[in-house]
């Protein structure tokens, strides 16, 4: 669900302690994430939050060029928003070290109203709509973990290694999931 708004998002947070189901999609889709080590920053980040901030996750994928969350708590759109910009930060500053030249990607990429930035990692805005019952979790869940499947990279869920799919399964996953709602 979602309420028009004014700006540039017309997505709001509306329960701002709610579940929500979230998408953050890299700056023109490009497949930042394929590195295990950009994964690895997304993942740490994720854990931080949960550990500080009292982010709770229901769900996850992170695909190469973007992630999906269903997740909660205190202050969401903070810890979302927290999330893109350390995220991003730490993606540049380890593409500097390594002389990638995908750090002129994120100058050309840029908007040009982010003015604040040389880089741009991240696209604006991560859409959330709030999970809004059972029917409405389990869809979204279902659609997270198949996205991989989808994709062709795998053809169980189970085997998608950046995916809570296997927590809903009672098998260890990269994140700690809240999987009773």
């Amino acid at each position: 669900m979602y309420i028009p708004a004014m700006g540039r998002d017309r997505y709001r947070f509306l329960e701002p302690d709610a579940p929500h189901f979230l998408t953050c999609t890299a700056v023109k889709w490009l497949p930042l994430f394929a590195q295990p080590a950009n994964a690895l920053i997304l993942l740490n980040s994720l854990q931080f939050l949960q550990r500080e901030r009292g982010l709770l996750i229901h769900g996850y994928v992170i695909m190469e060029n973007h992630c999906h969350l269903i997740a909660g708590g205190p202050g969401l759109a903070r810890s979302i928003s927290s999330f893109k910009s350390f995220t991003a930060r730490q993606m540049v500053d380890r593409m500097r070290e390594r002389n990638s030249p995908a750090l002129s990607l994120l100058v050309w990429c840029r908007d040009r109203h982010k003015s604040d930035r040389e880089h741009q990692v991240w696209q604006e805005g991560s859409h959330p709509e709030q999970i809004e019952g059972a029917t409405m979790m389990r869809q979204k869940l279902e659609y997270i973990h198949n996205n991989p499947v989808k994709r062709g990279y795998v053809d169980d869920p189970l085997c998608w290694r950046y995916s809570s799919a296997r927590n809903y399964e009672g098998l260890d996953g990269l994140l700690d999931v809240v999987t009773d709602w």
